[in-house]
């Protein structure tokens, strides 16, 4: 499996594996979840001119999987981790985190941070699998109390959520 950057042209395929993946929530009773849209192509244009989309691809082949992060409190933040159903349990999800760990350490950042859904298997518990701890609310910086902010107006406090961390 090949990690690299998201060409311009597989943006479309990035919305695409994210609402296959998304289909997932509706078996466990959560189909707002799985009908929310992914994030516009301009959105994800943006990640990519900030050089912080990737791909997991095998050789040549179309994107499985994608992960697109931000910069928040001087961490890299996954904004977005998506693997394809297809493609699920080959550990692309993983090899994503991993990637955006090598480019954090890279660049100084001390951490990577997340915010998830603390009891849906493949988010809170997968994501404590993969060396990520859950942040008590008071040791939250100002950026994750923003993306908190937003993901409660967006409704998604519905169901409980954490932020998460994984030191470098």
């Amino acid at each position: 499996m090949l990690i690299r950057a998201a060409h311009i042209d597989e943006l479309p395929l990035l919305q695409d594996i994210e609402r296959a993946a998304g289909e997932c929530f509706r078996a466990i009773g959560m189909p707002e979840i799985a009908d929310d849209e992914p994030l516009p192509l301009e959105e994800l244009l943006g990640y990519r001119r900030a050089g912080l989309a990737w791909v997991a691809a095998e050789g040549a082949g179309s994107p499985v999987g994608y992960l697109i992060a931000d910069r928040v409190d001087g961490n890299l933040h996954v904004e977005q981790v998506s693997v394809h159903p297809d493609s699920a349990r080959r550990r692309i999800g993983r090899a994503l985190l991993e990637h955006l760990a090598e480019r954090a350490a890279a660049e100084g950042a001390p951490a990577l941070t997340l915010t998830t859904f603390t009891d849906v298997p493949w988010n809170a518990p997968y994501y404590a699998r993969c060396g990520f701890r859950i942040l008590a609310e008071g040791s939250l910086g100002p950026g994750l109390r923003d993306i908190r902010d937003r993901e409660a107006v967006h409704g998604l406090d519905r169901w409980p959520r954490v932020c998460m961390r994984r030191d470098l």
